[in-house]
């Protein structure tokens, strides 16, 4: 595997970021290196690289549009070249995904309360096939409508996984040709706000993430029908902590081993062991070294960690234990305006 792994940020770019920016990361020496714009691009807050490292597809706003733009990736050097933009009206979305075989693209909207698939050209550009508008509310002050924030496929690519942070509701799509139409949903507890998830590898077991409960939920997944059924539900903040939290990303270790589960206010990240069920286990919590840790990503050897803290323009890396998931601070103050996320080149 190559010393140098090539990433990217995604950023808003309210203040003095321009875009999306690219970096290395030296697993010789363990450090953040060339960090550096790659894409101008307005409020491009989340992003995502396709499994074969061809494209890189990333949330946009247009003036008074949104949507999503697609760039073919450099090879040799890991450069952006922009193929289209797809917009509509209102604000950008907040996440996007991409089929493992690039078939199909996926955006998650908090203000439009929409999920959209797009369908790809061969050359990788975007074309928007079908739009799924939800409804709903919940009992916190922030759930007053649908917030959608993670658009992203099942393991098996069969389904398409909606979360609504807005209404506590986890949606399943069947996507035929970009067409969703929904097959099953799962209720989360009322006022929890579910914001992301990640599949364990083995396809069976999903871990969401929580914003407004900061708590992470362990679902079994059924394969044959879409649905989800809870079995567990573990606090990823102090228990005596009294400051405000909101709940952001969750991850988990290529191993399936360890999930990893961000807070901002605590400025943490949470780290579970999994066990044999698929349950979790609290182990630690590693600060981020910076303010509003609103996504990280672990390199694709589980290596390394990469923390982006929005509000203190930084990145912050960390090498991690892989026999007990522990994290060690090897670099703080590694400047990226406005970090949002964090996405490494597959290897």
């Amino acid at each position: 595997m190559a010393n140098n792994i090539i990433g990217y940020v995604g950023t808003y770019t309210k203040e003095a970021s321009q875009g999306v920016y690219s970096f290395k990361l030296d697993k010789e020496k363990g450090q953040i290196t060339d960090v550096k714009l790659t894409a101008k691009l307005n409020n491009p807050t989340y992003l995502t690289v396709s499994k074969d490292n061809q494209f890189l597809y990333a949330v946009a706003k247009e003036g008074d549009k949104g949507g999503v733009t697609a760039f073919s990736i450099d090879d040799e050097n890991g450069e952006l070249a922009l193929l289209n933009s797809e917009a509509s009206e209102g604000a950008p979305p907040c996440h996007v995904s991409v089929k493992s075989d690039n078939s199909t693209v996926l955006t998650a909207n908090y203000h439009t309360t929409k999920v959209e698939s797009y369908v790809t050209n061969e050359d990788g550009s975007v074309v928007l096939a079908d739009v799924a508008k939800h409804n709903g509310n919940g009992p916190h002050e922030r759930q007053e409508k649908p917030h959608m924030h993670f658009a992203g496929f099942s393991p098996d690519e069969k389904y398409a996984i909606a979360i609504d942070l807005g209404s506590d509701t986890i949606s399943t799509y069947t996507v035929d040709n970009g067409k969703l139409s929904l097959a099953n949903e799962f209720v989360t507890k009322p006022g929890s706000g579910p914001r992301h998830l990640a599949f364990h590898p083995n396809g069976k077991v999903a871990y969401v993430m929580t914003e407004l409960s900061s708590e992470v939920l362990v679902l079994e997944f059924n394969e044959a029908n879409g649905s989800f059924q809870q079995v567990q539900a573990i606090a990823a903040i102090p228990t005596d902590f009294d400051g405000v939290n909101d709940g952001s990303a969750i991850h988990i270790s290529p191993d399936g081993k360890f999930v990893y589960a961000g807070n901002r206010g605590h400025n943490s990240i949470a780290i579970f062991s999994v066990s044999e069920e698929s349950n979790i286990t609290f182990v630690d919590w590693t600060l981020t070294e910076g303010n509003w840790p609103r996504d990280f990503a672990i390199d694709p050897s589980g290596e390394f960690l990469i923390a982006a803290n929005q509000k203190s323009n930084t990145l912050v890396l960390f090498s991690r234990d892989k026999e007990t998931g522990k994290l060690s601070l090897l670099q703080k103050d590694v400047y990226a305006p406005e970090a949002v996320c964090v996405k490494f080149l597959n290897q």
